[in-house]
Protein backbone atom coordinates (compact mmCIF):
# COMPACT_ATOMS: atom_id res chain seq x y z
CA UNK A 1 0.00 0.00 0.00
CA UNK A 2 1.47 3.75 -1.16
CA UNK A 3 0.72 6.87 -0.62
CA UNK A 4 -1.18 9.34 -2.93
CA UNK A 5 -3.00 12.39 -0.83
CA UNK A 6 -1.82 15.86 -0.39
CA UNK A 7 -1.90 18.39 2.12
CA UNK A 8 -4.33 21.96 2.04
CA UNK A 9 -1.66 24.25 1.57
CA UNK A 10 0.08 23.74 -1.28
CA UNK A 11 -0.58 26.26 -3.67
CA UNK A 12 -0.15 25.08 -7.89
CA UNK A 13 -3.33 24.82 -9.35
CA UNK A 14 -2.30 21.16 -9.76
CA UNK A 15 -2.11 20.41 -6.07
CA UNK A 16 -5.93 22.05 -5.73
CA UNK A 17 -6.88 19.51 -8.32
CA UNK A 18 -5.61 16.61 -6.92
CA UNK A 19 -6.41 17.94 -3.17
CA UNK A 20 -10.61 18.01 -4.43
CA UNK A 21 -9.57 14.50 -5.54
CA UNK A 22 -8.42 12.56 -2.96
CA UNK A 23 -10.76 14.46 -0.32
CA UNK A 24 -13.71 13.28 -2.08
CA UNK A 25 -14.93 15.80 -5.01
CA UNK A 26 -17.04 13.69 -7.76
CA UNK A 27 -16.41 13.67 -10.41
CA UNK A 28 -18.80 14.92 -13.11
CA UNK A 29 -19.09 12.37 -15.26
CA UNK A 30 -18.21 9.63 -12.23
CA UNK A 31 -16.71 6.80 -14.83
CA UNK A 32 -13.83 6.00 -12.82
CA UNK A 33 -13.83 2.05 -13.09
CA UNK A 34 -13.89 0.28 -9.66
CA UNK A 35 -11.37 -2.58 -8.67
CA UNK A 36 -13.97 -5.28 -8.34
CA UNK A 37 -13.67 -9.03 -9.07
CA UNK A 38 -13.70 -10.78 -12.37
CA UNK A 39 -10.31 -8.88 -13.58
CA UNK A 40 -7.56 -11.26 -14.80
CA UNK A 41 -4.46 -10.45 -14.51
CA UNK A 42 -1.56 -10.82 -17.31
CA UNK A 43 1.64 -10.34 -17.92
CA UNK A 44 3.81 -8.35 -19.43
CA UNK A 45 0.84 -6.47 -20.08
CA UNK A 46 -0.49 -5.69 -16.57
CA UNK A 47 2.99 -4.31 -15.58
CA UNK A 48 2.04 -1.06 -17.39
CA UNK A 49 -0.69 1.94 -17.25
CA UNK A 50 -4.90 1.31 -16.38
CA UNK A 51 -5.95 4.50 -17.03
CA UNK A 52 -9.59 3.56 -16.66
CA UNK A 53 -8.57 3.67 -12.36
CA UNK A 54 -8.50 6.78 -10.70
CA UNK A 55 -5.37 5.76 -8.25
CA UNK A 56 -1.88 3.69 -9.11
CA UNK A 57 1.39 3.39 -8.52
CA UNK A 58 4.76 1.48 -8.89
CA UNK A 59 6.80 1.27 -6.04
CA UNK A 60 9.96 -0.72 -5.59
CA UNK A 61 12.28 -0.96 -2.57
CA UNK A 62 15.70 -2.78 -1.88
CA UNK A 63 18.24 -4.04 0.37
CA UNK A 64 21.86 -3.72 -1.52
CA UNK A 65 25.59 -3.67 -0.81
CA UNK A 66 28.71 -2.51 -2.74
CA UNK A 67 31.84 -5.02 -3.31
CA UNK A 68 33.23 -3.19 -0.30
CA UNK A 69 30.62 -4.86 2.09
CA UNK A 70 28.95 -0.94 2.49
CA UNK A 71 25.25 -1.35 2.77
CA UNK A 72 22.32 0.64 1.18
CA UNK A 73 18.53 0.89 0.96
CA UNK A 74 16.37 2.78 -1.88
CA UNK A 75 12.65 3.47 -2.20
CA UNK A 76 11.72 4.38 -5.86
CA UNK A 77 7.67 5.29 -6.29
CA UNK A 78 5.63 6.44 -9.30
CA UNK A 79 2.13 7.73 -8.49
CA UNK A 80 -0.52 8.13 -11.06
CA UNK A 81 -3.89 10.04 -10.02
CA UNK A 82 -6.75 10.79 -12.30
CA UNK A 83 -8.31 13.96 -12.13
CA UNK A 84 -11.14 14.14 -14.66
CA UNK A 85 -11.39 10.82 -17.25
CA UNK A 86 -12.30 12.90 -20.29
CA UNK A 87 -11.43 16.48 -20.06
CA UNK A 88 -13.23 18.64 -22.58
CA UNK A 89 -10.10 21.05 -23.83
CA UNK A 90 -8.26 19.48 -26.20
CA UNK A 91 -4.97 21.19 -25.35
CA UNK A 92 -2.26 18.68 -24.18
CA UNK A 93 -2.25 20.76 -21.19
CA UNK A 94 -5.45 19.79 -20.03
CA UNK A 95 -5.09 17.82 -16.82
CA UNK A 96 -6.10 14.32 -16.94
CA UNK A 97 -3.86 12.93 -14.58
CA UNK A 98 -1.22 13.90 -12.30
CA UNK A 99 2.39 12.04 -11.34
CA UNK A 100 4.03 12.21 -8.29
CA UNK A 101 7.33 10.32 -7.47
CA UNK A 102 8.85 9.63 -4.23
CA UNK A 103 13.19 8.73 -4.64
CA UNK A 104 14.74 7.81 -0.77
CA UNK A 105 18.38 5.90 -0.49
CA UNK A 106 19.46 5.00 3.16
CA UNK A 107 23.22 4.55 3.81
CA UNK A 108 23.00 2.17 6.41
CA UNK A 109 26.77 1.97 6.50
CA UNK A 110 27.01 5.42 6.50
CA UNK A 111 23.76 6.06 8.89
CA UNK A 112 22.37 8.94 6.70
CA UNK A 113 19.07 9.26 5.03
CA UNK A 114 18.32 10.93 1.51
CA UNK A 115 14.75 11.76 0.39
CA UNK A 116 13.49 13.75 -2.60
CA UNK A 117 9.91 14.30 -4.38
CA UNK A 118 8.11 15.56 -7.06
CA UNK A 119 5.15 16.38 -9.14
CA UNK A 120 4.04 17.15 -12.78
CA UNK A 121 1.14 17.11 -14.78
CA UNK A 122 1.66 15.21 -18.19
CA UNK A 123 2.25 18.43 -20.30
CA UNK A 124 4.84 17.71 -23.34
CA UNK A 125 5.89 14.82 -21.57
CA UNK A 126 7.10 15.81 -18.57
CA UNK A 127 6.18 12.83 -16.85
CA UNK A 128 3.34 10.15 -17.80
CA UNK A 129 2.27 6.51 -17.55
CA UNK A 130 2.27 3.77 -21.13
CA UNK A 131 -0.36 1.76 -21.05
CA UNK A 132 0.49 -0.14 -24.30
CA UNK A 133 4.18 -0.95 -22.90
CA UNK A 134 5.48 -1.00 -19.05
CA UNK A 135 7.12 2.59 -18.83
CA UNK A 136 6.39 5.33 -16.06
CA UNK A 137 8.76 8.18 -15.74
CA UNK A 138 8.55 12.33 -14.19
CA UNK A 139 11.31 14.46 -15.52
CA UNK A 140 14.67 11.99 -15.53
CA UNK A 141 13.38 9.51 -13.34
CA UNK A 142 12.14 6.59 -14.74
CA UNK A 143 11.17 2.47 -14.47
CA UNK A 144 10.72 0.40 -17.70
CA UNK A 145 10.65 -2.95 -19.03
CA UNK A 146 13.17 -4.37 -21.05
CA UNK A 147 12.44 -6.94 -24.16
CA UNK A 148 13.61 -9.69 -22.04
CA UNK A 149 11.88 -8.86 -19.03
CA UNK A 150 14.53 -7.44 -16.76
CA UNK A 151 12.96 -3.85 -15.10
CA UNK A 152 15.52 -1.02 -15.36
CA UNK A 153 15.49 2.07 -13.03
CA UNK A 154 16.99 5.47 -13.02
CA UNK A 155 16.64 8.39 -10.75
CA UNK A 156 18.80 11.10 -9.58
CA UNK A 157 19.04 14.54 -7.33
CA UNK A 158 21.73 16.73 -5.57
CA UNK A 159 24.47 14.54 -6.69
CA UNK A 160 23.01 11.28 -5.65
CA UNK A 161 22.06 9.18 -8.72
CA UNK A 162 20.86 5.55 -8.50
CA UNK A 163 20.30 3.20 -11.93
CA UNK A 164 19.32 -0.36 -11.13
CA UNK A 165 18.69 -3.37 -13.82
CA UNK A 166 16.17 -6.18 -12.11
CA UNK A 167 15.69 -9.29 -12.94
CA UNK A 168 11.69 -10.58 -12.03
CA UNK A 169 12.86 -13.58 -10.00
CA UNK A 170 10.06 -15.20 -8.58
CA UNK A 171 6.37 -15.18 -10.72
CA UNK A 172 4.21 -11.96 -9.56
CA UNK A 173 2.17 -12.73 -6.28
CA UNK A 174 -1.47 -11.92 -5.97
CA UNK A 175 -2.54 -10.36 -3.34
CA UNK A 176 -6.33 -10.98 -1.68
CA UNK A 177 -8.49 -13.33 -3.15
CA UNK A 178 -7.28 -13.50 -7.17
CA UNK A 179 -5.48 -9.84 -7.27
CA UNK A 180 -8.55 -8.15 -4.94
CA UNK A 181 -6.99 -6.72 -2.08
CA UNK A 182 -10.39 -5.95 -0.32
CA UNK A 183 -9.51 -1.99 1.78
CA UNK A 184 -13.31 -1.41 3.47
CA UNK A 185 -16.72 -3.53 3.22
CA UNK A 186 -17.79 -1.87 0.18
CA UNK A 187 -17.56 -3.31 -3.11
CA UNK A 188 -14.70 -1.37 -5.42
CA UNK A 189 -13.37 -0.11 -1.96
CA UNK A 190 -10.37 -2.71 -3.13
CA UNK A 191 -7.31 -2.57 -4.98
CA UNK A 192 -6.16 -4.51 -7.87
CA UNK A 193 -2.90 -5.84 -6.31
CA UNK A 194 0.29 -7.80 -7.18
CA UNK A 195 4.05 -7.98 -6.33
CA UNK A 196 7.31 -9.50 -7.33
CA UNK A 197 8.53 -10.06 -3.79
CA UNK A 198 12.28 -11.26 -4.45
CA UNK A 199 14.06 -9.30 -7.70
CA UNK A 200 17.96 -9.90 -8.24
CA UNK A 201 19.43 -6.14 -8.62
CA UNK A 202 22.30 -5.31 -9.95
CA UNK A 203 23.25 -1.74 -10.56
CA UNK A 204 25.89 2.02 -9.61
CA UNK A 205 24.55 4.03 -6.76
CA UNK A 206 26.65 7.23 -7.04
CA UNK A 207 27.09 9.24 -3.30
CA UNK A 208 29.11 11.66 -2.01
CA UNK A 209 31.21 11.83 -5.13
CA UNK A 210 31.78 8.04 -5.42
CA UNK A 211 29.97 5.18 -8.00
CA UNK A 212 29.14 2.41 -5.91
CA UNK A 213 28.76 -0.86 -7.84
CA UNK A 214 25.97 -2.74 -6.00
CA UNK A 215 23.69 -5.97 -6.09
CA UNK A 216 21.25 -6.86 -4.12
CA UNK A 217 17.28 -8.19 -3.86
CA UNK A 218 14.41 -5.77 -4.37
CA UNK A 219 10.55 -5.67 -4.16
CA UNK A 220 8.28 -4.30 -6.58
CA UNK A 221 4.10 -3.81 -5.93
CA UNK A 222 1.88 -2.53 -8.37
CA UNK A 223 -1.75 -1.48 -7.31
CA UNK A 224 -4.61 0.28 -8.88
CA UNK A 225 -8.01 1.04 -8.08
CA UNK A 226 -10.39 3.91 -7.31
CA UNK A 227 -11.52 4.08 -3.82
CA UNK A 228 -9.38 2.47 -1.15
CA UNK A 229 -10.02 3.40 2.36
CA UNK A 230 -12.74 3.78 5.25
CA UNK A 231 -14.23 6.89 6.80
CA UNK A 232 -12.80 5.01 9.80
CA UNK A 233 -9.34 4.18 9.00
CA UNK A 234 -6.31 6.21 10.43
CA UNK A 235 -3.41 4.50 8.68
CA UNK A 236 -1.58 1.53 8.41
CA UNK A 237 1.36 -0.50 8.79
CA UNK A 238 2.85 -2.37 5.90
CA UNK A 239 5.79 -4.83 6.16
CA UNK A 240 7.69 -6.47 2.88
CA UNK A 241 10.08 -9.29 4.12
CA UNK A 242 12.67 -11.32 2.69
CA UNK A 243 14.17 -14.39 4.47
CA UNK A 244 17.44 -15.62 3.65
CA UNK A 245 15.35 -19.49 3.13
CA UNK A 246 14.35 -17.75 0.03
CA UNK A 247 10.31 -17.10 1.45
CA UNK A 248 8.80 -14.16 1.23
CA UNK A 249 5.90 -12.46 3.56
CA UNK A 250 4.04 -9.28 2.78
CA UNK A 251 1.88 -8.11 6.17
CA UNK A 252 -0.26 -4.59 6.22
CA UNK A 253 -2.74 -3.79 9.01
CA UNK A 254 -5.12 -0.87 8.97
CA UNK A 255 -5.12 0.99 12.18
CA UNK A 256 -8.43 2.85 12.99
CA UNK A 257 -9.63 5.52 14.73
CA UNK A 258 -10.92 3.97 17.78
CA UNK A 259 -7.30 1.74 18.38
CA UNK A 260 -8.72 -1.22 16.74
CA UNK A 261 -7.43 -2.84 14.06
CA UNK A 262 -9.30 -3.32 10.53
CA UNK A 263 -10.57 -7.12 9.57
CA UNK A 264 -9.55 -6.05 6.18
CA UNK A 265 -6.18 -5.93 7.37
CA UNK A 266 -4.12 -8.97 5.32
CA UNK A 267 -0.73 -10.74 4.32
CA UNK A 268 0.58 -12.67 1.73
CA UNK A 269 3.25 -15.78 2.57
CA UNK A 270 5.63 -16.67 -0.43
CA UNK A 271 7.74 -19.69 -0.60
CA UNK A 272 11.14 -20.36 -1.56
CA UNK A 273 9.82 -21.52 -5.25
CA UNK A 274 6.97 -18.56 -5.54
CA UNK A 275 4.17 -20.67 -4.33
CA UNK A 276 1.67 -18.20 -2.36
CA UNK A 277 -0.87 -18.03 0.28
CA UNK A 278 -2.94 -15.62 1.43
CA UNK A 279 -3.23 -14.67 5.23
CA UNK A 280 -6.30 -13.05 6.65
CA UNK A 281 -5.87 -10.51 9.52
CA UNK A 282 -6.68 -12.98 12.02
CA UNK A 283 -3.80 -15.35 11.26
CA UNK A 284 -1.01 -13.05 12.21
CA UNK A 285 -0.26 -10.61 14.91
CA UNK A 286 2.07 -7.64 14.69
CA UNK A 287 3.15 -6.07 18.24
CA UNK A 288 4.89 -2.95 18.16
CA UNK A 289 7.81 -2.56 20.30
CA UNK A 290 10.29 0.46 20.88
CA UNK A 291 9.35 4.22 19.94
CA UNK A 292 11.08 6.67 17.99
CA UNK A 293 9.75 10.68 18.06
CA UNK A 294 10.42 12.69 15.44
CA UNK A 295 11.54 16.22 16.00
CA UNK A 296 10.29 17.48 12.85
CA UNK A 297 7.02 15.90 12.88
CA UNK A 298 6.28 15.13 16.42
CA UNK A 299 5.15 11.50 15.40
CA UNK A 300 5.73 8.61 17.32
CA UNK A 301 7.46 5.43 15.38
CA UNK A 302 7.42 2.25 16.38
CA UNK A 303 10.56 0.70 14.76
CA UNK A 304 10.77 -2.41 16.53
CA UNK A 305 7.91 -5.16 15.72
CA UNK A 306 7.00 -8.62 16.82
CA UNK A 307 6.15 -10.20 13.71
CA UNK A 308 4.10 -13.64 14.18
CA UNK A 309 2.24 -15.91 11.61
CA UNK A 310 1.03 -19.16 13.14
CA UNK A 311 0.18 -20.83 10.53
CA UNK A 312 3.63 -20.66 8.51
CA UNK A 313 5.37 -21.33 11.51
CA UNK A 314 7.01 -17.55 11.67
CA UNK A 315 8.48 -15.51 14.72
CA UNK A 316 10.35 -12.56 13.69
CA UNK A 317 12.06 -9.26 15.49
CA UNK A 318 11.53 -6.46 12.95
CA UNK A 319 13.99 -3.52 13.42
CA UNK A 320 14.70 -0.32 11.48
CA UNK A 321 18.43 -0.05 10.54
CA UNK A 322 18.06 3.87 10.80
CA UNK A 323 15.44 5.99 13.02
CA UNK A 324 15.16 8.75 10.79
CA UNK A 325 13.96 7.64 7.90
CA UNK A 326 10.60 9.70 7.57
CA UNK A 327 9.53 11.70 4.55
CA UNK A 328 8.46 14.89 4.18
CA UNK A 329 6.42 15.22 0.93
CA UNK A 330 5.78 19.25 0.29
CA UNK A 331 6.47 18.94 -3.20
CA UNK A 332 4.19 15.88 -3.82
CA UNK A 333 1.80 14.45 -1.81
CA UNK A 334 2.24 16.82 0.93
CA UNK A 335 1.96 13.95 3.28
CA UNK A 336 4.71 13.05 6.66
CA UNK A 337 5.15 9.21 6.70
CA UNK A 338 8.10 6.89 7.65
CA UNK A 339 9.52 4.52 5.21
CA UNK A 340 12.64 2.56 5.36
CA UNK A 341 15.09 -0.60 5.96
CA UNK A 342 14.69 -3.05 8.20
CA UNK A 343 16.67 -5.85 9.50
CA UNK A 344 14.42 -9.29 10.20
CA UNK A 345 15.74 -11.95 12.86
CA UNK A 346 13.95 -15.07 14.67
CA UNK A 347 12.86 -18.24 13.35
CA UNK A 348 11.02 -20.70 10.98
CA UNK A 349 9.66 -23.54 11.73
CA UNK A 350 11.67 -23.73 14.64
CA UNK A 351 14.89 -23.11 13.01
CA UNK A 352 16.82 -19.99 13.03
CA UNK A 353 15.83 -17.12 10.16
CA UNK A 354 16.92 -13.99 9.17
CA UNK A 355 16.32 -11.64 6.70
CA UNK A 356 15.69 -7.92 5.19
CA UNK A 357 13.22 -5.44 4.04
CA UNK A 358 11.09 -2.49 4.22
CA UNK A 359 8.60 -0.96 6.56
CA UNK A 360 6.05 2.20 6.06
CA UNK A 361 4.17 3.68 8.40
CA UNK A 362 0.88 5.97 7.93
CA UNK A 363 -1.34 8.20 9.78
CA UNK A 364 1.30 8.72 12.83
CA UNK A 365 1.47 12.53 11.98
CA UNK A 366 -1.25 14.80 10.54
CA UNK A 367 -4.76 14.48 9.47
CA UNK A 368 -6.05 10.98 9.54
CA UNK A 369 -6.00 9.11 6.40
CA UNK A 370 -9.39 7.98 5.90
CA UNK A 371 -9.96 12.19 5.61
CA UNK A 372 -7.66 12.47 2.33
CA UNK A 373 -7.84 9.18 1.12
CA UNK A 374 -10.58 7.79 0.00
Amino acid sequence: MKLTFIRAHLRSSAAILFLCLVAGCALADGTWRQALPGFVFEFPRDHASHPDYKIEWWYYTGNLASREGRRFGYQLTFFRVGVEPQPKNPSRWAVRDLFMAHFAVTDISGQKYFFFDRMNRAGIGWAGAESSHYRVWNQDWEARLFTDGRHELNASDSGLKLTLVLSEGKRPVMHGVRGISQKGSEAGNASHYYSLTRMPTQGTLALDGQIHTVEGQSWMDHEFGTSFLGKEQKGWDWFSIQLEDGSDLMLFQLRRSDGSIDRHSSGTWVGSSGESRSLEAREFFLKPGAIWRSTTSGARYPLFWEVNVPSRGLKLAVRAVLPHQELHTEKSTGVTYWEGAIEVRGTHNGKPAQGRGYLEMTGYAGQSISEKFR
